[in-house]
């Protein structure tokens, strides 16, 4: 087996080998992987941190060994807590990096760094705070930064940035917690899900107090949260059908 890290502060994360292909994820900086298969110009990968897979180009990661792979994982992720920051290498050069950037790899990289970072478990009311740092975000389907997001990939982001730990999609972050009857037994942090015609969950979002909501859609924005599901209060029309609230902590 082989593995990788990022080197890079965005690296696209496709379905196939070809930079036409679907994207379906983003690698960030520091992100550690398993090499799944390796081709001439582009690898596959499994993401260390959510198992995630897809395909890298190879001039867009560097190669390590086992054993630095597996002590890396091991640690306790130091994330990057600002919109953009930048690291130097040896050659003082920059590299931008963006929010939630995974900082463990610095020295294995000959990469030097002065910004804030966080490291641990924040409390669970810090979940919304994080969240409104991407407010107004637009919607890119695989993205997984303040400039470009999808649902399952903020919710996702949110949370990591908090230290914890959630699936890729929503369909996936949805097998994950305890699953509440009514919107009443919610509090600000948990997760609604929603599904569409054919009974497949396609959305999620972060609910806060008073019955609001904030999810990517079109932007990262806040609407209405009822019992039927989303009601968008641009469009006064509901926009997403409620499947399931779900409390991950």
């Amino acid at each position: 087996m082989q593995y990788g890290i990022c080197n890079l502060s965005i690296v696209p994360l496709r379905n196939e080998p070809s930079d036409t292909s679907e994207l379906v994820s983003q690698v960030l900086y520091g992100d550690l992987f398993k090499i799944l298969e390796q081709r001439k110009n582009w690898s596959k990968i499994r993401l260390a941190f959510d198992k995630y897979e897809g395909w890298v180009d190879n001039k867009q990661y560097v190669e390590i060994l086992e054993d630095q792979y597996k002590t890396l994982t091991a640690q306790t992720p130091k994330l990057s807590v600002d919109l953009v920051e930048f690291i130097e290498d040896k050659n003082q050069q920059l590299y931008p990096i963006v929010l939630g950037a995974t900082l463990n790899g610095l020295a294995l990289l000959n990469h030097t760094y002065d910004g804030e970072f966080f490291e641990g478990i924040k409390p669970k009311p810090n979940l919304i705070k994080t969240a409104f740092t991407y407010l107004n975000s637009p919607y890119l389907w695989g993205g997984k930064t303040p400039f470009g997001i999808d649902c399952s990939g903020f919710t996702q982001m949110v949370y990591k940035l908090n230290g914890y730990k959630i699936l890729r999609d929503a369909s996936q972050q949805a097998t994950q917690g305890e699953a509440l009857s009514f919107i009443e037994e919610s509090e600000p942090g948990d997760l609604a899900f929603f599904d569409n015609n054919e009974g497949i969950i396609t959305h999620v979002g972060i609910i806060m107090e008073d019955n609001y909501i904030i999810h990517a859609h079109g932007k990262v924005r806040i609407d209405r949260l009822d019992h039927s599901g989303i009601y968008n209060v641009d469009k006064k029309i509901h926009t997403h059908k409620l499947r399931v609230i779900k409390k991950i902590i």
